[in-house]
């Protein structure tokens, strides 16, 4: 009993001990702010539930082929007034700035990803414009490609960043003629880059087969900055005539006279 009694006097001389008092008060603020945080993140995920664009992703995993070639876009010329051609045909699932998973609203998409109807190594990539493409000795799935001047930023150059085209085990379908260590080899508008793929890296979560496209920055010297950073890349809307930026609430459905969100 008594050594109870001190436990209990011990325990109330922390409690109104005043540096314990802002322990506590700290600790709470911690715990409110995580709380708060978890709510974000739910009501996040319930908008991104409810958004209609989310159940393309359904359509496009359990629906019918009817269904499935519904959502697929072809768009083999430039849209009008557009200076790309969109680099391969598919179900352009992931948009720019899209928030959804493995992606959030803090790290948004960067690029677009276009899923393939079939199996890997079969549908075909092309050069969205002309350019010098150059493929790094340790790339198995993806090329980059120079573009000197920006059509709509006259002055500026970009980089065009294709990726996935490969296998799960790393097999590459980029086109022989790109071998590792291509370096500035131009090539025109439309010319076959490769084939999409479902290599994901080292990664243990696995892929459908798609190309990753995305628009990258130049970091002013020549070089290309890295496109896993948002902020370096460029909404490829504008470039493609189409509503690509999942920002702007609408869905891609091909060319559109007002592409993005500003227009």
């Amino acid at each position: 009993m008594t050594r109870l009694f001190a436990r209990l006097t011990a325990f109330f001389r922390w409690f109104i001990n005043p540096q314990h008092r802002l322990l506590k008060a700290a600790g709470l603020l911690i715990t409110a702010v995580f709380i708060l945080y978890l709510a974000n993140r739910a009501l996040g995920f319930l908008r991104l539930l409810t958004d209609p664009r989310s159940q393309t992703f359904l359509q496009w995993s359990q629906g019918s082929d009817s269904e499935r070639a519904a959502l697929i876009t072809t768009q083999r010329d430039a849209c009008p007034g557009a200076p790309f051609v969109l680099p391969t045909d598919g179900f352009i699932g992931l948009l720019y700035e899209d928030p959804r998973g493995p992606y959030s609203s803090s790290n948004p998409h960067q690029g677009l990803d276009i899923f393939s109807e079939g199996e890997p190594g079969v549908t075909p990539v092309y050069a969205a414009y002309d350019g010098y493409i150059t493929r790094d000795a340790g790339w198995r799935s993806a090329v980059i490609q120079r573009v000197p001047e920006d059509p709509l930023r006259p002055g500026e150059q970009i980089w065009l960043y294709y990726a996935h085209m490969a296998d799960r085990d790393g097999n590459s379908f980029i086109e022989p003629a790109f071998p590792p260590g291509t370096s500035e080899l131009f090539v025109e508008q439309g010319t076959l880059l490769g084939y999409t793929g479902d290599y994901n890296g080292n990664a243990a979560r696995t892929i459908w087969v798609h190309l990753h496209f995305s628009i990258v920055k130049d970091d002013g010297n020549g070089r290309f900055l890295n496109e896993l950073e948002f902020s370096n890349t460029l909404d490829p809307s504008p470039y493609l005539g189409m509503a690509l930026n999942y920002e702007c609430g609408g869905a891609a459905s091909g060319c559109t006279a007002q592409p993005s969100c500003d227009s």
